[in-house]
């Protein structure tokens, strides 16, 4: 049967802006176990919607019993595809995550969608749902209880990165403004202290 998640956050941010952050997220302080984010597919569809596809590599420990069952030469490394769809016209963003190796010991399997609140502009509503398996047989439970503590803990550090990200286009936008009126300021000293030209 394996174990299932589910969770429902609101976020005080319009979806183009948690959109927006959704693909800047990494690096952030809170994805260290996060090493490299690869574009492998691209395409915008006749309809205005977008189709991507990213490969991540992430550090995958094992918990302190498995360690003791498995080799010690097997891999730490874990290679997660990401399927995603943006749909501007509906204002969602839908995701499709899974691990490529080590599916035997442990398969997750996450859909996750961002969906802009039509009633509160202002608002993005995420939907996150998870299917955490196994297919070692006398282990399966034990692995699937671990599995589901850690995408716990680790859905956590992405809302933590996410919001990480937020803060930092907000900022980013702040600084522009203020830049922009600094440069608009300037602009205008510079054209009072001008003599104007005569021409004759």
């Amino acid at each position: 049967m394996g174990k299932h998640f589910f969770s429902e956050t609101d976020i005080k941010s319009a979806w183009e802006l948690v959109s927006t952050a959704f693909w800047q997220r990494y690096p952030n302080p809170y994805s260290n176990h996060v090493l490299t984010e690869d574009v492998v597919f691209r395409e915008v569809t006749s309809d205005n919607r977008l189709l991507s596809r990213r490969l991540f590599t992430k550090t995958n420990r094992m918990p302190r019993w498995a360690e003791r069952v498995f080799p010690g030469n097997l891999s730490r490394t874990v290679y997660i595809i990401e399927d995603s769809v943006v749909d501007p016209g509906n204002r969602s963003l839908t995701t499709l995550t899974w691990n490529v190796n080590h599916a035997t010991f442990m398969r997750v399997v996450e859909r996750c969608v961002f969906l802009g609140e039509r009633d509160r502009p202002v608002w993005t509503r995420i939907t996150r749902e998870a299917w955490i398996s196994s297919g070692l047989f006398g282990l399966s439970r034990p692995i699937q209880e671990f599995g589901l503590a850690r995408f716990r803990s680790n859905q956590a550090k992405a809302m933590k990165g996410l919001e990480h990200a937020l803060s930092n286009l907000q900022n980013a936008s702040t600084g522009s403004h203020g830049d922009s009126a600094e440069k608009h300021k300037n602009l205008n000293s510079a054209s009072k202290a001008q003599k104007p030209q005569q021409y004759i």
